[in-house]
């Protein structure tokens, strides 16, 4: 495709529908006969929780994935999207919550880059001509000579999107278009894109977790519950109750764990006025204020995105903090590797292949990261003794039913629910723990690891461990807390003892309602 002059002549929308949608991978069914229509010229909202199933239904609609069952009809006709570029050719375009465009080159190198045809040469005398008559049609601007690398993150969004508008796209599917956005930028990308709907130039499908987004952008909302369509209406007629029923449910079984009652227990955790930044430079979260006690488990719920991922990089030293403080059974933390040994702090971070194990080194060698430098895996604490890391290896690998051909088997080879067996064991076998940072320990696990991990955490917090428990999955935070917490937009806005949470708060709280 080359934009000429008649390329700022306005797309119409289409109707899309998805019909009886199932996406299996071996025995995992992440999708099971999802039904869903974009009426054209709407703006139709997609809302679930984490791993409901949004992001496995919009890569079926976009050829990613082959679905196990299922179709998809375009203005009444049936097409079978098997990569990115059938949706493109039929007019369906995506914008990511991750940033696509290429740092090192322009605006307009970005948008002719983004084309799917095979030109050799450029006429860029031309194509600048077309560029800025697709920018006076367009509703964002944005400086066509600027390297990508120079624009906020507001403005590198609004690439994003002008990309598919410049691809002619006529469905637009929107993930989390907000989140690397302020509020007050938010609104304007939101609203400047509505606008394109009502005047008929466009359909889009909205992935959020904002019941205010879909209040004030969408005509019609679809949930999602763990792969399921569990309810869709039309935005008028729904309340912010009614949604949070049907993304979070009613009817919970609660996981039964036993508990031992603690007395006299004191404050391990205290984290005053505690602030941090993104890696964009933008606030992260902040000023924070929580305590975690002895033999108490703080359940920390919150959509992803929205600070406590840098909260935990904070307490686990992989962050700096930009004000405020954080401090361990009465003492100054500043999160180092002497500080975490002496104050018995411990870790079980999201991704530990990636933030908590070398992909390379062994198994017996992750499991000696805490202990290496000690006796008796250390000798005048410089030589090695390899024989003690590999006998205290067998000993955890046994000990916490890590499924691993050997000791020496690189951890890269291990299985998810292995890697999380093996990160377990060396962080919750050593006898000083006094204190554990978990963040979404179960997720993309299977039903037995996760039973594991849950023991695990409850145990160690019946020895009295101070345990702070950071997860997307609302049931695990019922099933293990005993007090739960609600992050949304960097601030602490529920704070609740278990027995009293109220599940519909949390959703509204979650959604930043």
């Amino acid at each position: 495709m080359t934009l000429t002059a008649e390329s700022t002549v306005k797309t119409t929308p289409a109707e899309l529908k998805v019909v009886e949608m199932t996406k299996r991978f071996g025995s995992l069914v992440a999708l099971q006969d999802v039904s869903l229509t974009l009426q054209p010229g709407t703006c139709h909202g997609l809302l679930g929780e984490n791993g409901a199933g949004k992001s496995t239904l919009v890569k079926c609609i976009m050829g990613f994935y082959t679905p196990t069952a299922g179709e998809i009809w375009l203005d009444d006709q049936l097409h079978r999207v098997k990569s990115p570029k059938d949706a493109h050719e039929v007019g369906i375009g995506m914008v990511y919550q991750h940033f696509t465009s290429v740092p090192a080159m322009t605006v307009a190198e970005n948008l002719v880059l983004s084309r799917y045809d095979h030109s050799q040469v450029i006429n860029w005398k031309e194509e600048y001509e077309a560029l800025h008559a697709f920018m006076d049609e367009s509703p964002f601007r944005v400086d066509l000579d600027l390297p990508v690398t120079q624009l906020a993150a507001g403005q590198k969004q609004k690439l994003e999107i002008l990309k598919q508008l410049y691809l002619k796209s006529r469905i637009l599917i929107l993930d989390e278009p907000t989140s690397v956005l302020t509020p007050d930028e938010a609104d304007e990308v939101l609203g400047l894109l509505r606008q394109e709907v009502e005047a008929g130039h466009l359909s889009i499908l909205l992935i959020t977790h904002k019941f205010r987004e879909v209040m004030a952008f969408t005509d019609e909302v679809t949930v999602l519950r763990k792969g399921h369509l569990a309810g869709h209406g039309q935005v008028k007629d729904l309340t912010v109750a009614d949604m949070a029923h049907m993304m979070l449910g009613e009817e919970r079984q609660a996981k039964t764990v036993t508990k031992v009652a603690l007395t006299d227990m004191a404050p391990v955790l205290q984290v005053q006025g505690l602030c941090a930044n993104k890696d964009n430079g933008l606030k992260a979260f902040g000023p924070v204020d929580l305590a975690v006690h002895t033999g108490e488990i703080v359940g920390m719920a919150g959509v992803s995105g929205n600070g406590q991922r840098e909260l935990v990089e904070v307490l686990a030293g992989q962050r700096p903090a930009t004000q405020g403080q954080i401090y361990v059974n009465g003492q100054v933390y500043g999160a180092t590797r002497s500080e975490m040994a002496s104050l018995g702090v411990f870790t079980l971070p999201e991704e530990p292949l990636r933030n908590a194990c070398v992909p390379g080194m062994s198994v017996a060698e992750n499991m000696a990261l805490r202990t290496f430098d000690r006796p008796p895996q250390a000798q005048w604490n410089l030589w090695l003794v390899l024989k003690a890391i590999r006998q205290a290896a067998e000993e955890l690998i046994t000990a916490f039913s890590v499924r691993t051909p050997s000791p020496e088997t690189p951890i890269q080879n291990l299985s998810g629910g292995n890697v999380q067996r093996t990160v377990l064991a060396r962080e919750l076998s050593a006898p000083e723990i006094k204190l554990l940072i978990a963040a979404n320990p179960c997720f993309g696990l299977d039903f037995s690891a996760v039973d594991f991990i849950h023991s695990a955490i409850v145990d160690a917090r019946n020895r009295g461990v101070a345990v702070l428990l950071v997860s997307e999955d609302l049931d695990e935070l019922l099933a293990l807390s005993d007090r739960i917490l609600v992050i949304s937009e960097g601030q602490l806005v529920y704070d609740s003892p278990i027995a009293a949470a109220d599940v519909k708060e949390i959703g509204h709280r979650m959604a930043g309602h």
